[in-house]
């Protein structure tokens, strides 16, 4: 029986040719980039994270990896505390080392890369209670290593965990963890939001992207979610002719905060693996440039170090500043 295989808006491919990747290869070859800098780390909050089920928080741990603390759940985002990917070793220690971090709720994934999903650490993670929310296609193979409360979702779909409405949307991108199961599985990204808002209350809803190149996608999250905080890619995106449909550039991750409206804009998907050619230090300085290019305002992103914890309580402050 043939396998599904999952596509992007518009049918948008992010396949390359052999050709293509020798070119790459040989462009890499040429370069003489200093990759000195290193993303700070930020001795984590133990104790208020642990326990904290009161206020909203966003602890960043590396890569695509956030420990968010949302109405009372303790919620993880595409797990990897792996030292090494293959080849690549990681460029800094994790913000919050695995046995830290407080029992988790609920594990958002957003698609299959190892860069993005990393069974050890799922199953460090993986508690009595824990649900574990993967893009359609994924579920069978988390089931398969154990994870029992996996529950798939597609584009545009919701769940509601506790007092916390999930909601699963589009991204730009494509998935594979063998020779064999390319798109066999979807990708996308995530937004929190209340599952019951109080009459009256303005309630702080999350975006996280996942893995995605620049597309048409985000303006419809815009439009269908009032966001507050965007947790953005801004990382592995140089040789730009080779990524530019999978990754986005500082420039286009800055686009896609326009795009979806958000309040407050927290760059991910850098500093923490070398993916690509790029450095941190250059994904930071492309980013500030297009800011002040475009005239936003210095408040409405915020750069978080490895295990610095973005606490929320003052998100009016935020929003009428942007």
């Amino acid at each position: 029986m043939p396998r599904t295989r999952y596509n992007n808006i518009d049918n948008v491919t992010t396949d390359k040719t052999l050709k293509q990747f020798r070119q790459w290869r040989e462009e890499r070859r040429r370069k003489n980039k200093d990759y000195s800098f290193v993303i700070p780390h930020s001795p984590p909050q133990l104790d208020y994270l642990r326990k904290n089920r009161r206020e909203t928080s966003i602890t960043w741990v590396g890569h695509s990896t956030f420990l968010i603390q949302y109405k009372g759940l303790n919620i993880v985002t595409d797990p990897v505390w792996a030292l090494r990917l293959g080849v690549q070793r990681r460029i800094t220690a994790p913000g919050i080392p695995i046995e830290d971090i407080p029992n988790i709720d609920v594990i958002l994934i957003s698609h299959s890369h190892y860069d993005h999903m990393h069974i050890s650490s799922i199953r460090r993670l993986y508690g009595q209670d824990t649900q574990i929310f993967v893009p359609v296609g994924l579920g069978q193979k988390l089931i398969r290593k154990g994870f029992r409360r996996t529950h798939e979702l597609s584009w545009w779909e919701h769940t509601q965990i506790g007092s916390v409405k999930v909601s699963f949307v589009p991204t730009q991108h494509w998935t594979r963890r063998t020779l064999f199961d390319t798109n066999t599985s979807h990708w996308g990204g995530y937004v929190l939001e209340p599952a019951h808002a109080k009459e009256g209350e303005k309630p702080q809803v999350i975006y996280f992207a996942g893995d995605s190149g620049y597309f048409r996608g985000f303006a419809e999250i815009g439009e269908r979610f009032d966001i507050d905080v965007a947790l953005l890619p801004i990382g592995a995106y140089e040789p730009e002719w080779f990524m530019t449909s999978q990754h986005t550039t500082p420039e286009e991750a800055l686009q896609a905060f326009v795009d979806v409206k958000g309040k407050l804009m927290v760059p991910m998907h850098f500093g923490t693996f070398r993916l690509a050619d790029d450095t941190a230090r250059e994904a930071l300085d492309r980013l500030e440039a297009e800011r002040k290019r475009r005239g936003i305002s210095m408040d409405a992103i915020r750069v978080l170090h490895h295990g610095e914890t973005l606490r929320l309580p003052s998100l009016q402050e935020a929003r009428s500043r942007v």
